[in-house]
């Protein structure tokens, strides 16, 4: 089986310090992937699943993301109408020299720089957030760099929600991250159909247990404590944005054989059982 390897670690140009990207395509890039830089994204348009680190989050228009330096993670969009549309600002604690934001004048964006290793949701501002960014993009060095400042300012007093429960203490290698890459690449197309152990490891070119290890070491969590929580996680957006949907097309589509057992995994994650959580929905 011979599957197209697309980069896990992306470089970013050498001589740009502030990186502002602005992406505008059917879908956002699909892949797990890792880089160097800090990331703030805020999401001009689209929907779908994030998955970060150990965790996987819903993402819709207006939501701001920062992800920390060598965080893994994978916008996946569903696929709409309008273009998926986000604008993101790159950059890493040393782009502006080692010791820059060491100086005293910074010592507010120590919260940020703690906050953005693990990752973390702006659960308050985010209109005011969203505007400094979309400012930003249209701005040139010296305005631009002054904007990014105020930005780091405002998102390290905004309210969070930490993104990430684990952080991998080293830097994954190309090599067990494009094995990670395939692994999560076919659980997000997959996740709604039977899963077998045997059918990941062979796709990552190992045996069970050296796969069931890998996976652990570097997510804190087993295969399946993963794939319930992405199927819980996608049952979450099913029962929030369409309420047509019964219980029992709910577990089907997400995944679950049973919906007794749908019910016992849901509560455990959540807490409430599956119809108590769509009737906590205001429609």
């Amino acid at each position: 089986m011979h599957m197209k390897v697309y980069p896990f670690k992306i470089p970013k140009p050498i001589n740009e310090h502030l990186i502002v990207q602005v992406d505008k395509e059917p879908i956002f890039y699909n892949r797990l992937h890792q880089h160097e830089e800090i990331q703030i994204s805020h999401i001009i348009n689209g929907s779908g699943k994030l998955l970060v680190g150990d965790s996987v989050h819903p993402f819709s228009k207006g939501d701001i993301f920062v992800i920390g330096g060598n965080l893994p993670h994978v916008f996946k969009s569903v696929l709409n109408e309008q273009d998926a549309h986000m604008i993101t600002v790159f950059f890493t604690s040393r782009s502006f020299g080692a010791d820059f934001f060491k100086l005293p004048y910074f010592n507010e964006f120590k919260t940020f720089f703690r906050n953005a290793t693990a990752g973390f949701k702006v659960e308050t501002n985010q209109k005011k957030i969203a505007q400094q960014l979309v400012k930003l993009s249209s701005q040139n060095k010296l305005k631009r760099f002054i904007l990014f400042l105020e930005l780091l300012d405002e998102l390290g007093r905004a309210n969070t929600q930490t993104l990430s429960r684990f952080v991998y203490s080293k830097s994954l290698s190309s090599n067990e991250g494009e094995r990670l890459q395939i692994v999560f690449d076919f659980v997000l197309k997959n996740f709604h159909q039977p899963i077998s152990l045997e059918q990941i490891a062979k796709m990552a070119y190992m045996t069970p247990n050296a796969f069931c290890r890998f996976f652990k070491q570097r997510t804190n969590k087993t295969f399946f404590q993963y794939l319930i929580e992405l199927r819980v996680a996608h049952a979450c957006q099913l029962l929030s944005s369409n309420k047509e949907l019964n219980i029992n097309e709910v577990a089907d589509l997400s995944g679950f054989n049973s919906i007794s057992n749908f019910n016992k995994k849901f509560k455990k994650i959540k807490g409430v059982t599956p119809t108590h959580y769509q009737q906590s929905l205001s429609f």
